[in-house]
């Protein structure tokens, strides 16, 4: 398996954020302004004083603040060490073009939730990682767009790759052109901690990456919930569970969700430990069907449509009766 060693193994020159000094004050505001005609300084951060950048917003704020976007604009990379809310609610294309890194780095601790909603989060196609989370309680990522991360060959749309126990929520996204080789793509579970994660994906699009979604089981296990999602064009396996021998398991639930046109198996299960319920979903147009590989396990519903794909069209290994 191609996995990214450290979980986040880059360029030490990439991976750097530059961190400023918050200006001395009697109280950290709660909420602070952004707007790309902005001012990094001391007194910004008002609606009618906005700063410019993510990271100097974020130097200001208090833990559990709100950076709020103004106006359409590229607002540079952030790391996230406390519990933060980035809020574009509807002012235009508001985000983060990274050439060459990463874009937002989530390194928080227990305790710590961090929302992130309405941004546009663009690789530039030599950016390495979208979002990668390593620490904290929560990570809420909505209506959002990642794209164009391929300046790696484990480059990836988002990284979830908790240490401790932690939550991932994703919905109503688009997640694409993502990934340089194999073992890269769009979505990647990998925790490394003592405690199983637990993640939802809803309503979410991976589309034309390298891999759509792959889960793997280390550290304690994964376990993933992807709903009413759409995973199609990508260059690999649309949704992908792995495990290795004596390694902790790797679960996924998908529930009405379609894969269809990917290159390798719309759905996989590989490894002793890798199981995918599977409920009322679409498999069409892949390389092949479904398909599992060194005891992994695909227990169907009975309510699936797999048939048309290019390749076998594969079996369940297993069935629940409906109830």
């Amino acid at each position: 398996m191609n996995r990214i060693a450290g979980p986040f193994a880059i360029p030490a020159a990439a991976a750097v954020f530059v961190l400023f000094a918050a200006p001395a004050s009697a109280a950290a505001p709660t909420r602070v302004w952004v707007s790309n005609a902005g001012v990094d300084n001391a007194s910004c951060g008002a609606v009618t004083a906005p700063c410019r950048t993510f990271n100097w917003a974020y130097s200001i704020v208090s833990p559990g603040g709100e950076i709020g976007v103004l106006t359409p604009g590229d607002y540079g990379a952030v790391q996230i060490t406390k519990s933060l809310a980035i809020t574009n609610d509807g002012t235009g294309e508001a985000g983060i073009q990274t050439p060459g890194g990463r874009a937002i780095h989530i390194l928080a601790s227990a305790g710590d939730v961090v929302s992130l909603r309405g941004l546009i989060i663009d690789g530039a196609a030599t950016g390495l990682f979208g979002i990668t989370f390593q620490d904290g309680s929560a990570v809420h990522i909505q209506n959002c767009v990642i794209r164009n991360f391929e300046g790696a060959t484990n480059s990836f749309g988002l990284v979830f790759a908790p240490s401790g126990h932690s939550q991932l929520f994703l919905s109503n996204s688009l997640i694409y052109n993502n990934g340089q080789l194999a073992g890269s793509g769009g979505i990647f579970i990998e925790p490394i901690g003592a405690s199983v994660p637990e993640v939802v994906i809803d309503r979410v699009r991976l589309e034309n990456n390298v891999r759509g979604l792959w889960v793997t089981g280390t550290g304690s296990g994964s376990h993933v919930v992807l709903r009413d999602s759409v995973v199609s064009g990508n260059a690999g396996e649309g949704i992908v569970a792995t495990t290795s021998t004596a390694a902790a398991p790797s679960f996924i639930l998908v529930e009405r969700t379609t894969s269809v046109n990917n290159g390798g198996s719309g759905i996989r299960a590989d490894g002793p430990g890798a199981t995918i319920l599977l409920s009322d979903s679409t498999i069409s147009r892949n390389g092949a069907g479904v398909s599992t590989a060194n005891s992994g396990q695909l227990i169907s519903y009975g309510n699936n449509r797999n048939n048309n794909n290019l390749g076998p069209e594969g079996t369940a290994t297993g069935f629940f009766s409906p109830f």
